[in-house]
């Protein structure tokens, strides 16, 4: 019977491990050589890395992670810090994946520190800042005023944050251009007749929320709409609630004509509880909601979306990540992603 050998280890031998000298054995090709093209070394001949990326394939390769940093100062890892409290179907997972993508065939290894606490976040960047854990730092769900930017900044330390904020000091970031998703849902709404309006959207401590909430207030006094903003400890409570305040607005005699939804959660609660008080979508009240996943078209087929590609902004992060770890200033390493209309109905 075959014996499958371990990752890190050569074939025929469990406990001899793959190291540079067996890959430049294998490949016939100096250490220096092996060990450039491992770290991405573009100065090589395509022909000559993907040689060494075979050989380091089929034999399992693993790197040295301790002696890398002892010689280079280099973990070899990203970390992301990740808001476990996002209320949007099937963020973590597209996020992740994205990211997972972006360093794909890189020397680069992802760590994600979950955070549930948002106030533990500055605790988990000291950590990573005092111990030198990671090469480089993205965090999602920014504050105006965001002290772990503030802190990795002071620091001086690699990072890329999924939202902006409001120091003078430029900092990368890639975000969904939330000003836009909101001017696009108002317009949407009033081309479809719609007089008033009610924005649904939850955490009032991101620059997001401030963002959305500026241009939607714009956006309905342009269209001649009377706009207002749910209040967001009612939009922050959990799905029961939200079907609740459902019911409550099919039954009050000034309810909205309109409603934009920052949330997929919110919005499959929301809609809930007015279907509960006799409401028909499309016939009572129109909507529209920010999209991160392909459950709601599954679920309402005829429901208006605009779309965050989540996925694509994993990808992007990770590609001003690595860039800002080369050197490039921050000043290039700012991109908005464009919302992406979904009209069904």
């Amino acid at each position: 019977m075959s014996q499958k050998h371990k990752p890190g280890s050569r074939p025929g031998n469990a406990h001899q491990r793959v190291t540079l000298k067996t890959l430049a054995e294998l490949t016939g090709l100096s250490l220096s050589t092996v060990s450039l093209s491992l770290r991405g070394g573009t100065t090589l001949k395509e022909e000559t890395r993907q040689r060494v990326m075979d050989a380091a394939q089929s034999l399992g390769y693993v790197p040295d992670r301790a002696g890398v940093r002892l010689r280079t100062g280099k973990t070899n890892v990203v970390a992301l810090v990740l808001d476990g409290a996002e209320d949007s179907i099937d963020f973590s997972r597209q996020m992740i994946q994205g990211i997972g993508h972006a360093i794909k065939n890189t020397r680069y290894h992802l760590t994600v520190i979950p955070e549930f606490e948002r106030q533990q976040s500055t605790d988990t960047i000291r950590y990573i800042l005092d111990n030198r854990t990671a090469d480089g730092v993205l965090i999602t769900h920014t504050g105006p005023r965001d002290r772990r930017v503030q802190m990795l900044m002071d620091a001086d330390f690699p990072f890329v944050s999924h939202g902006r904020t409001e120091f003078y000091s430029p900092h990368p970031y890639h975000d969904f251009h939330s000003e836009t998703f909101a001017a696009m849902a108002v317009q949407r709404l009033a081309a479809k007749g719609c007089t008033s309006a009610l924005l649904v959207i939850g955490d009032d401590s991101t620059t997001n929320y401030h963002n959305i909430v500026t241009t939607f207030h714009r956006a309905t006094a342009q269209a001649g709409m009377v706009g207002r903003i749910m209040d967001g400890s009612v939009a922050r409570g959990r799905p029961a609630e939200m079907r609740r305040l459902g019911q409550e607005l099919a039954a009050a005699p000034d309810r909205p004509h309109g409603i934009v939804s920052d949330s997929e959660m919110r919005t499959i609660a929301l809609i809930g509880g007015l279907q509960d008080g006799g409401l028909q979508l499309g016939r009572d009240f129109q909507l529209v909601y920010k999209q991160t996943s392909d459950i709601l078209p599954t679920l309402f087929p005829t429901l208006d979306s605009i779309q965050e590609d989540v996925f694509g902004a994993g990808v992007e992060l990770t590609r001003l990540l690595l860039k800002r770890i080369d050197g490039d200033t921050a000043e290039n390493l700012q991109t908005l992603a464009e919302p992406m209309p979904q009209w069904r109905s």
